[in-house]
């Protein structure tokens, strides 16, 4: 009966250790489980991030092609400037050599009217009227040419300023930080697409959100936090209505 006794008394101690050893073990192995699945959390993160950042430097990549572009186009523009500026001082050239040119044949009449008999007289003093007379009307028709390329001449110089001031006129860029989710990376982004308006933006079609999209390397960004939606009430003016609709619009939550 003793032995009996020492028996299971040795078999309730084993199992009060055993349940208490695996409470621990199970207890490491629910910390250990949660180690794993916060790193692999913080992973996911990371590669989001670099993602991100990829499509930020690609961005930033096609934004400075484009610029160096427009500076090209910009330096070759003045070339041209400088050729079309060259067209009048060649038109005003030619009046000069239409006035000396009608002044040469003038004296060759009268030598060929020395040579005539004395009977031809009458015939030699008809002629030197007429002669006279084509001899005005040459340099005439000179003055009007030199009048019409002065004309020409002037009137170029005059459009061209007309083109400069075309740029005053173009409606100012509207501030795109205020919709929800565009800060100071999209704005620029958006600008170098020339995306500078609200009016723009509401107008947007299908193929232009996935153009975007595109670019700024987004996927399905612009639906989620609806910039169409905010762009329409910015455009039409109605502030009222956008503050009501959006009112994280402008703190530091905004994108």
């Amino acid at each position: 009966m003793g032995t009996f006794f020492y028996v299971v008394l040795a078999f309730l101690v084993g199992v009060l250790v055993g349940w208490f050893l695996w409470g621990r073990l199970r207890g490491e192995l629910d910390s250990l489980r949660g180690d794993v699945d916060r790193t692999r959390s913080e992973r996911d993160r990371l590669r989001a991030d670099s993602d991100r950042l990829t499509g930020e430097l690609d961005a930033c990549g096609k934004t400075r092609a484009d610029l160096e572009r427009r500076l090209r186009d910009a330096q070759a523009t003045p070339a041209a400037g400088a050729a079309t500026k060259a067209a009048p001082s060649a038109l005003m050239s030619t009046p000069a050599t239409a006035k000396s040119a009608p002044v040469k044949p003038a004296p060759a009449k009268p030598a060929a009217a020395k040579a005539a008999p004395a009977k031809a007289a009458p015939a030699k003093s008809a002629a030197r009227p007429a002669a006279s007379k084509s001899a005005t009307a040459k340099p005439a028709a000179s003055k009007s040419a030199t009048a019409t390329a002065a004309a020409k001449s002037s009137a170029a110089p005059k459009a061209a300023p007309a083109k400069k001031a075309a740029p005053a006129g173009a409606t100012k860029p509207d501030n795109l930080r205020r919709l929800i989710g565009i800060g100071p990376v999209n704005e620029k982004l958006l600008k170098a697409q020339g995306i500078t308006s609200f009016a723009q933006i509401a107008g947007w079609t299908a193929a232009d959100i996935k153009r975007i999209e595109d670019v700024m390397n987004f996927d399905g960004r612009i639906a989620r936090e609806r910039w169409i939606e905010q762009a329409k009430l910015l455009a039409a003016g109605n502030e009222k209505e956008f503050a009501k609709q959006f009112p994280t619009a402008g703190t530091p939550s905004n994108t």
